[in-house]
């Protein structure tokens, strides 16, 4: 999926937002939004929305000197996502069809993207998630079902702090031992970084591995070859977000990807309209 300029009002209110909170004098805050206000007259548009994210956030944490603009709001996400995970997790147990109720659940997670929506708050966000288990999936359920219980090698691709703790479940339900999960290789936007990783547990479940890249997405030529290597021998990929669908759905490869449609540009590659839960299979 290519094609950046459907997105530039979101990476010019990215770009307000983020230099508002990494730095304070306002005379240095309005020098550094008019340079990447100039960087987005001069982009390169056929490249994906992540490429040009990261493009804008490079710049902005160079010009700061903060390398994660973003921690403080990581922070309070992934706190706040432990505190909800014993009832939910007890909800999951509870459910009909535990796997669907994991699904749903990782899925809902995707609600926490500063990328998209740079006010989002744990109000909203505990909002959103109280319903991930009364809010449909829209795609083959059983299908990813039957490919993730059967493939010797899966990598889980995660996205945002704080979703990644509501990814716990899912991985757990998948067979141990078999999977990797990647994580950011530096901050970017809210994404989940090793750190992040770390805090929700993640270790204790699977192996984890950074993907040595800054892109809110992944972006393979950008990724390590130890990433990349661990990529190319996955019988599986398990996707989650909006900007791993923008860098992967293209990809000849078995994917799936579990993400909430956010923005105009996903929904009409998808096919799914806006604040659906989708499930897609890549073309593979």
């Amino acid at each position: 999926m290519k094609s950046s300029i459907e997105c530039v009002p979101c990476m010019v209110r990215q770009a307000l937002e983020a230099t508002g909170n990494a730095i304070t004098d306002p005379v240095k805050r309005e020098q550094v939004f008019r340079g990447i206000l100039l960087d987005l007259v001069e982009m390169d548009f056929s490249q994906s929305p992540p490429a040009a994210a990261q493009m804008l956030h490079r710049r902005l944490r160079g010009e700061s000197g903060v390398a994660d603009p973003y921690r403080a709001a990581k922070e309070r996400f992934n706190a706040m996502a432990m505190s909800l995970m014993p009832a939910f997790e007890e909800k999951i147990a509870r459910f009909p069809d535990p796997f669907d109720a994991a699904v749903r659940l990782a899925i809902a997670g995707n609600v926490i993207d500063l990328g998209a929506k740079g006010d989002f708050n744990e109000d909203e966000a505990f909002a959103a998630m109280e319903r991930a288990f009364d809010l449909p999936v829209e795609g083959d359920v059983g299908a990813f079902r039957e490919a993730a219980l059967s493939s010797p090698s899966i990598l889980y691709l995660a996205d945002n702090a704080g979703e990644i703790v509501f990814d716990r479940s899912l991985i757990r339900a998948l067979p141990r031992g078999k999977v990797t999960v990647a994580v950011r290789g530096r901050p970017v936007i809210n994404d989940a970084t090793m750190e992040d990783a770390v805090v929700a547990g993640i270790p204790a479940m699977a192996r984890v591995i950074e993907n040595g890249s800054d892109a809110p997405g992944t972006i393979l030529a950008d990724c390590s070859r130890e990433f990349v290597d661990v990529y190319i021998a996955a019988d599986l990929v398990i996707a989650k977000g909006q900007g791993n669908y923008e860098t992967l759905s293209d990809e000849r490869k078995n994917i799936f990807f579990l993400f909430k449609v956010k923005c105009a540009s996903v929904a009409s590659h998808s096919g799914f309209s806006m604040g659906t839960h989708a499930l897609v299979r890549s073309p593979g």
